[in-house]
């Protein structure tokens, strides 16, 4: 057969079912659907003929089969002609002579019963088969149809013609028989459950032997069922995974039964779909417990990554032992640790350019001794500065605006021959970050405690910070020459922080000093010199310098200035060096007197000239070999800064639009800060994002060291900011700007007046708080009815002033019945404007008459109080 076949043709040829084909060619290894509309080609149509030939020519055999009939004839029946004897109806119909194979109808119409004759007589007993078959129906298939005239219907009248081995009458019989369904061609015998036979009289089942071996487990099992009382061993019970493999199994086979290829493959594609959304989403989910940080990102840009207040990251830095400030940045394993405790994992981008930087290892015999770093630290105006400048016999707070340290200061200094590093850090409470920052880099710590004083929160802090650095710690008790100077008070106190001094017992040094009159200063830099050789502090001076910026910043005719702390190598002038995100060459170096040097040895500060922007107060900084490759790696840095701060930004949300529309009256105060150097700007941008509060939020959307420039104005011109200006001042052409533009220029020099003013314009934008003042108390003695008027209460003002616009109460037996204004307020028959303590009047309330003797009339005022951020 060349050309294909539907599958529901080939079946009727066969003699089949459809089911029954399309099982036969998959036993054959043919992939057939369940459609009638399938194709069937040569190859399976040989196997067909193969396997049902039989039952194809059964099937043509029973096309071809007729009865003989000896002789056909047209019979008219006249209706009217009938007799009244035999069956008749007044309609005609054909008449119809059935066999199983045959149909022939008989048109004719039903004549009189006396005309009626005998033609022949046909024993259909003979032909039908031995089983009983139902009444005869007309079969409806393509070898013949009965077609239906839509004439009247004529009765029909079934012809039987007589054979000769029976000699009976000859009669033809009209039967009106109604066609009713399809003609049955066979039967399918449904399997009969039999009955279940005793256990002793059934076969056992033989056992199949693999490899001539008998598995012995089953063996075993078969034979504790046939000797066991209790019969064969039940089937365990299913597992819920094995049911579910079973219904999903189930309901593929039940969903692809009937199916089409192209709906198979549709929804196979859906499944598809679906399966890469969800994927899609569960990698989304985990993308956003990943944070993507670099090791420079502060405090308060990784509570705004993760969600959360900058509060909560603070307390978990504490939890580890670390006290940190909101702008201060944050390590490596801090932000591993922090991050784990709030459900995130972290993952550093700048590995990759903090591994590109390779450090030289240092051999035993390189090492050389060093000087100590000592940083000096404590409360504000305990001393600190004053003790420097007898070391250095300089005076440096003559040149600090409002007589406190601002700046973290470097010195080098001479004692016996031996030099000494000193750090002065700020002790104001926004200094946080610089104080730590001057923990990290240092050797030794000063605390310095004025002795008429206490130990304060400042100085507990300064503490805090040393230990959690590791660093040994000298108390150095100041102003001792003052009057009510009490220096075990301040031991007292230390102690209760189990921190005991060695004349009590303990291991920390201590020195009574006086540092406006030098008394033991002497002693103390002996001790500081002592503690530094228990050390052992030593560098190797022969590699490539690396250190820490103390402080950068911006000068109008020298460019970027940066003062940094030299920690290891030798710096040299013409030396390529990185520096946080910024790079360039040494052009020029300065020592802590202003002198230019040439190079600078381990444990030197000094200040350098030629870095292509102000690096931030406390990065590292790095001298390298190849100026292409320090470029790179500035470049990257700053790249990654970048999208650090994209990350950061937080966006609004709804839920935020929510809050905001709960408070009602929420502002927002954008700031820009431009100061002398980083470490300022850091510390007055901490102290203001400090003052943020519900109803009010302080956002600080640039920060940077220099004058105040046009690019500043412009940015709060577009951002609604005002610029806040620390020891800087703006240009010329930057002061026509904000004029022009009516942008609002604060500069400041002390960080005292900056946060205090920020704070009164910040209450300023809330909203006032209204409070209830009472003025008076009038009681009534008398009640007078007057008509178009309403009730006139007689009253006594028994404390306070009643005025015309006073707010009243009604209250009566303790509780307050009424609430409104006064309508009314007379003195005999005129009306006054106010009525004092001690005085009668006539008085009503407006829109209110049930006013009764006895009755206490209590009159306030609305007052609008400041609000406080606190």
């Amino acid at each position: 057969m060349g050309a294909t076949k539907r599958l529901s043709k080939v079946a009727r040829e066969f003699n089949q079912s459809i089911g029954e084909i399309v099982q036969f060619l998959s036993d054959k290894g043919f992939t057939l659907e369940s459609n009638p509309n399938e194709k069937i080609n040569s190859e399976m149509y040989d196997f067909l003929v193969g396997e049902f030939h039989a039952d194809k020519v059964v099937r043509e055999e029973s096309k071809n089969a007729s009865v003989d009939l000896a002789s056909k004839e047209t019979i008219s029946i006249d209706p009217q002609k009938i007799s009244s004897g035999g069956k008749s109806r007044d309609d005609g119909q054909e008449i119809i002579i059935k066999n199983i194979e045959n149909v022939t109808t008989l048109k004719a119409k039903a004549p009189k019963p006396k005309d009626l004759s005998v033609v022949g007589k046909i024993d259909l007993d003979e032909l039908k088969p031995k089983k009983k078959q139902p009444e005869p129906v007309v079969e409806k298939d393509q070898s013949s149809e009965v077609k239906k005239e839509e004439r009247p219907v004529e009765p029909q009248v079934k012809k039987e013609v007589k054979t000769p081995k029976k000699e009976e009458p000859e009669t033809i019989k009209a039967v009106s028989e109604k066609l009713t369904g399809p003609k049955v061609l066979s039967k399918i015998e449904l399997p009969v459950e039999k009955k279940r036979t005793p256990s002793s009289e059934r076969k056992k089942r033989k056992r199949i032997v693999k490899d001539g071996k008998v598995n012995p487990s089953t063996e075993k099992r078969s034979n504790n069922q046939r000797h066991s009382p209790r019969g064969p061993h039940r089937k365990a019970e299913l597992t819920e995974e094995e049911i579910q493999k079973q219904v999903r199994e189930t309901l593929a086979r039940l969903s692809s039964k009937g199916k089409s290829k192209g709906s198979k493959h549709r929804k196979a594609k859906r499944e598809a779909d679906r399966q890469q959304f969800e994927e899609e989403m569960q990698q989304q989910a985990l993308e956003k417990k990943i944070l993507k940080v670099t090791e420079f990102v502060t405090a308060n840009e990784l509570a705004s990554m993760m969600d959360v207040s900058v509060n909560q990251v603070i307390s978990a830095c504490m939890s580890l032992g670390l006290f940190v400030s909101i702008n201060q940045r944050l390590d490596a394993e801090t932000i591993s640790i922090v991050v784990e405790e709030f459900g995130f994992n972290v993952e550093f981008t700048s590995a990759e350019v903090l591994e590109s930087i390779v450090l030289e290892e240092d051999k035993e015999e390189d090492l050389v001794a060093r000087p100590p770093i000592v940083t000096v630290m404590g409360h504000v105006d305990h001393g600190k500065t004053s003790l420097l400048d007898y070391i250095r016999k300089a005076n440096v707070i003559e040149g600090e605006a409002g007589g406190i340290t601002q700046h973290i200061g470097s010195y080098s200094v001479n004692f016996n021959d031996k030099k000494i590093t000193f750090l002065d850090t700020p002790g104001h409470e926004a200094f946080t970050a610089m104080r730590a920052r001057g923990a990290q880099v240092t050797d030794i710590a000063i605390i310095v405690i004025a002795a008429d004083d206490s130990v304060m929160p400042q100085t507990k802090e300064a503490i805090n910070h040393a230990q959690a650095a590791g660093v040994p710690m000298i108390f150095a008790l100041n102003k001792i020459d003052k009057e009510g100077a009490n220096p075990d008070k301040v031991r007292e106190e230390l102690s209760t922080m189990n921190i005991l001094v060695e004349e009590w017992g303990g291991k920390f040094q201590a020195q009574e000093i006086s540092a406006k009159h030098g008394k033991n200063i002497d002693e103390l830099l002996e001790k500081v010199l002592l503690e530094a050789e228990m050390l052992e502090l030593k560098a190797n001076p022969n590699k490539l310098a690396l250190g820490t910026i103390i402080e950068s910043s911006l000068d109008k005719g020298r460019g970027h200035v940066a003062n940094i702390l030299v920690q290891a190598g030798t710096l040299k002038v013409g030396d390529m060096m990185v520096a946080g995100s910024y790079s360039g060459k040494v052009k020029a170096m300065f020592n802590e007197n202003g002198e230019q040097i040439k190079s600078s040895g381990p444990s030197s500060p000094v200040s350098i000239l030629g870095l292509d922007g102000a690096p931030s107060a406390g990065d590292k900084f790095n001298v390298l070999k190849d100026e292409k490759e320090a470029k790179s790696i500035a470049t990257k840095r700053q790249q990654l800064l970048r999208e650090q701060g994209i990350r950061a930004q937080k966006h609004i949300t709804l839920d935020e639009i929510g809050r905001r529309l709960a408070i009602g009256d929420f502002q927002e105060l954008n700031v820009i800060i431009k100061g002398d150097v980083d470490g300022s700007i850091e510390a007055l941008a901490d102290s203001l994002l400090k003052l943020s509060t519900e109803k009010i939020q302080v956002n600080v959307i640039h920060k940077s060291v220099g004058q105040i420039s046009d690019s500043d104005v412009l940015l709060a011109t577009a951002s609604d900011a005002i610029i806040i200006g620390f020891q800087v001042r703006p240009s010329a052409t930057a002061r026509k700007l904000a004029e022009k533009e009516q942008i609002d220029i604060r500069l400041y020099s002390v960080i005292y007046n900056a946060i205090e003013e920020l704070t009164s314009a910040m209450e300023g934008m809330l909203a006032p708080t209204i409070e209830e003042k009472v003025v008076c108390n009038i009681e009534v003695r008398e009640v007078f009815k007057i008509s178009k008027v309403g009730t006139i209460a007689g009253c006594f003002v028994t404390d306070g002033k009643v005025s015309r616009n006073t707010k009243v109460r009604l209250i009566r037996d303790g509780i307050v019945v009424y609430t409104g204004e006064l309508g009314s307020l007379k003195r005999f028959k005129d009306d006054v404007k106010e009525v004092s303590k001690g005085y009668e009047c006539g008085l009503n309330i407006k829109n209110y008459n049930d006013v009764k003797v006895d009755d206490v009339i209590e009159g306030y005022e609305e007052v609008e109080v400041k609000t406080k951020l606190n």
